[in-house]
């Protein structure tokens, strides 16, 4: 399976611009996600990549295949360029029977019939949905018409697959068991995948690597762990998991360690990282990387409200005049407490979170 690479990748509707030079290359074999919120360009990404969009500027290529190339005025079309997508709402002809469904694609790039046949059969076996080729989409569960969806994109052997948030209509459940199937087929079948997504854990359970994006930008690029654990910038922080952002200025530094005092509370805390002295910087630090003790002891908090969510129980603390997220195996936290974390277990950055 080929590399994909896209470079300096630019769309514009009108006067609004929704992707500014995106540059990113994904490896043969690569799970790649790109995850953000709605609207941050995403889709038109995976779009561009598809041909269902025509970029502004920038060029996209597949192994040594130019799909697109605006300096060059290159353009292939979608049926030029062997890809496979499932979209969010699968997109099955309700008329037609599971093996119908298959067959179309088939039949547009004029495959024999015994060759159909044969493609059929061993695409629906790759999902496990052989005994269901003769029903009719609406005979078949969300579950199903979700690997339906990604038989009828595996069955002329795509050179990249394409999901557009596939998952996004099943139930809670059904996605958990959804996500470790498709990551199975995905190692299995050695394909190069782009996965789009809003969901987090979806993107961290799946991917191998993920990009960020933001307002049309890749804000970062990094295996799951680099993404959650080292975030590029505060907005990465906010979006990938749950964060506290605790706003401060430098009093001094001392080897690796800098010293912060809190706008919030005015308290002193020290963190990892690189500052001077007088700075204005943003302490970043996950809920369960933080720990509550005895009053006295860190920073002087009060519980707020605590809820019960099976593995570990939730809290909000008043920080001064902030709001903490903390989380912790214990369940009998109450009234003034004191908040500690390790310096390394935070994250600095050089400007407030806005």
């Amino acid at each position: 399976m080929p590399d994909v690479r896209v470079s300096q990748l630019y769309k514009t509707f009108g006067d609004v611009t929704v992707l500014h030079e995106v540059d990113f290359t994904i490896r043969d074999g690569e799970f790649f996600t790109l995850l953000g919120p709605s609207g941050c360009g995403k889709s038109t990404t995976l779009n561009c990549i598809a041909g269902l969009e025509k970029p502004t500027g920038g060029t996209i290529t597949v192994g040594d295949t130019t799909f697109v190339d605006s300096t060059a005025k290159i353009f292939r079309t979608p049926e030029e360029r062997n890809l496979g997508m499932v979209f969010q709402s699968y997109a099955l002809w309700p008329h037609m029977t599971v093996a119908a469904n298959l067959a179309m694609p088939l039949t547009i790039r004029k495959a024999s019939k015994k060759d159909k046949q044969q493609r059929i059969a061993d695409a629906l076996d790759k999902v496990g949905l052989a005994h269901l080729a003769d029903r009719y989409p609406h005979q078949l569960s969300g579950g199903q018409q979700q690997r339906v969806a990604l038989a009828r994109a595996l069955v002329y052997s795509p050179s990249v697959l394409l999901l557009d948030e596939p998952l996004s209509n099943l139930d809670a459940k059904l996605r958990e068991q959804a996500r470790a199937w498709l990551k199975a087929l995905q190692a299995e079948l050695g394909i190069t995948t782009v996965y789009v997504t809003h969901d987090q854990d979806e993107a961290l359970a799946l991917s191998d690597r993920i990009a960020v994006m933001a307002d049309g930008r890749m804000l970062q690029i990094g295996t799951p762990k680099e993404i959650y654990e080292t975030p590029a910038a505060p907005e990465v922080a906010a979006f990938v998991g749950r964060c506290n952002f605790l706003h401060g200025q430098v009093e001094k530094t001392d080897d690796d360690h800098v010293h912060v005092r809190l706008d919030a509370c005015g308290e002193v805390v020290e963190v990892t990282g690189d500052a001077q002295p007088g700075q204005q910087v943003t302490v970043a630090v996950r809920p369960e990387r933080l720990t509550v003790g005895p009053t006295g002891t860190g920073l002087p908090c009060e519980i707020v409200t605590s809820a019960y969510v099976g593995s570990h129980h939730e809290y909000h603390l008043r920080l001064g005049d902030q709001t903490v997220q903390v989380q912790s195996p214990r369940g009998d936290l109450t009234g003034a407490v004191g908040l500690t974390f390790a310096p390394e277990a935070a994250l600095l950055y050089p400007r407030p979170l806005s």
